[in-house]
C-alpha cells in the first residue's frame, strides 16, 4: 500500500502557534493545508480529537493527534497530530499504526525512530517494538474495515426511512451529512457505503470535508458521493446534496430536483421492510445485515441485466422497459438504476 506519513507538531510555548515540523515523503501545498484543517490543534475550539480520518483528490489521510503529559523528550511540546496518507480506506489499520508512532515520538522526540518504523511496515508489513507494542499489515483486512461500522445502528435510527439512503446510494446520488460532533459523522458515514456491497466501493465516502473551494471542487468531481460536514451552513448549500441527513435530529430531506428520480413505490416498501426486518432481529450480526440486503439488491440487478439482455446490445430504454407495464416508480427506479449500472442505452 502507498502510504506516507507526515507528522505535525503543535508547540504551546510559540504563542500556540502550529508547527509543520517534518514530513516525509514530500506532501504537495494543497493537501497540506487540508491536513493543518483537519487536525484540531489548529483550530480554536476547545475540543480534542485523538483521530479522525478523511479523504482529499483521491488520497486518504488518517489524523491521530495526542496530549504530551510528563516530562518527556518533546520539549515545550503540549500537543502533536501524525497525519498518515495512504491510497486506501482503513481507519483501524491506520489508527493501530499511528498509536505506535505516538508512543515513539513522545519517547524519542525525534521523528528518526518514527521513519525506521515507518520504512520497516513499508517493507516487511510489520513493525515490532517492546515497549510500544507491534503492528502487523496483514491483521488489517479491508474487508474488515468495511465492515467496522454498525448498519443496524443506523436503521434503527432511521426505520423505513434507510431507504431513501440505499436508493440514493444505488442511484449514485449525492448524500450530505450534517453533524456538529466529528466523531458521530466519521461513525455514520462510513457505514453507508455497505448498502451498496455489491460495488465495495468507499472512494464514494468524504466523512469530513469543510466548505472551502478547495475541498468543494475536489468533493464536486465525483459524480455520487457521501459527505460529512460539521459545519452546519452546509443545509444552505443545495447544490452539493440530492438527498440532506441532518444526522442529530434524525431527519432526512430529499431535494426537490432529486424528487423525481428517487420517487418511491412498492418495491421501496419491500427493500425497506428487508432492511428493517433484518436489522432488529437480535439474531442477526451487522455482516448478516449486510448480507441481506446484499442478496436483495443482487437480485434486482439480475432482473436489470435480463432486461437490458432483451434488447438490442444490452442496453436498456426507457421504451423497452416501458413494454413490461411495471409500477411508475419501480419504472422510474429501474431506470435511473440501469442509468446508474451503464446499462441504460444514451
Amino acid at each position: 500500500t502507498k502510504m506516507s506519513l507526515t507528522p505535525l507538531v503543535y508547540s504551546k510555548d510559540v504563542n500556540g502557534d502550529t508547527l509543520w515540523v517534518w514530513c516525509y515523503p514530500s506532501v504537495g501545498s494543497e493537501l497540506r493545508q487540508v491536513l493543518l484543517s483537519k487536525c484540531c490543534l489548529t483550530q480554536d475550539s476547545r475540543n480534542f480529537h485523538t483521530f479522525v480520518f478523511g479523504q482529499f483528490c483521491r488520497t486518504w489521510y488518517y489524523i491521530t493527534t495526542a496530549e504530551v503529559q510528563e516530562p518527556t523528550a518533546l520539549n515545550k511540546v503540549t500537543h502533536f497530530s501524525i497525519a498518515v496518507t495512504a491510497k486506501d480506506f482503513n481507519p483501524e489499520k491506520y489508527a493501530a499504526f499511528s498509536r505506535i508512532l505516538c508512543r515513539m515520538y513522545i519517547k524519542h522526540g525525534s521523528p528518526v525512530k518514527m521513519m525506521e518504523a515507518y520504512i520497516t511496515v513499508l517493507t516487511k508489513g510489520i513493525c515490532q517494538s517492546d515497549e510500544n507494542g507491534s503492528f502487523l499489515i496483514k491483521d488489517h483486512d479491508v474487508r474488515k474495515a468495511y465492515l467496522a461500522g454498525s448498519i443496524k445502528d443506523v436503521v434503527s435510527q432511521f426505520g423505513m426511512e434507510t431507504i431513501i439512503l440505499y436508493t440514493a446510494l444505488m442511484l449514485k446520488k449525492r448524500i450530505v451529512v450534517h453533524h456538529p460532533r466529528i466523531e458521530a459523522l466519521l461513525e455514520f458515514t462510513r457505514v453507508l457505503p455497505a448498502l451498496t456491497w455489491h460495488r465495495k466501493d468507499w472512494s464514494i465516502l468524504h466523512p469530513y470535508v469543510h466548505l472551502t473551494d478547495a475541498e468543494l471542487e475536489d468533493l464536486k468531481k465525483c459524480p455520487g458521493y457521501i459527505a460529512g460536514f460539521v459545519d452546519p451552513d452546509v443545509s444552505n448549500r443545495s447544490d452539493l446534496f440530492d438527498v440532506f441527513v441532518n444526522l442529530s435530529d434524525s431527519v432526512i430531506t430529499v431535494s426537490q430536483s432529486a424528487k423525481e428520480a428517487m420517487a418511491m413505490g412498492k418495491l421501496h416498501k419491500e427493500i425497506g421492510q428487508l432492511i428493517v426486518q433484518s436489522a432488529e432481529d437480535p439474531e442477526s450480526s451487522d455482516s448478516q445485515v449486510i448480507k441481506d440486503i446484499s442478496v436483495k439488491t443482487k437480485e434486482i440487478l439480475a432482473n436489470l441485466v435480463a432486461l437490458a439482455n432483451e434488447c438490442e446490445d444490452s442496453k436498456i430504454t426507457l421504451e423497452g422497459l416501458k413494454q413490461h407495464h411495471f409500477p411508475p416508480a419501480t419504472e422510474n427506479f429501474l431506470f435511473h438504476l440501469a442509468a446508474a449500472e451503464q446499462l441504460l442505452r444514451i
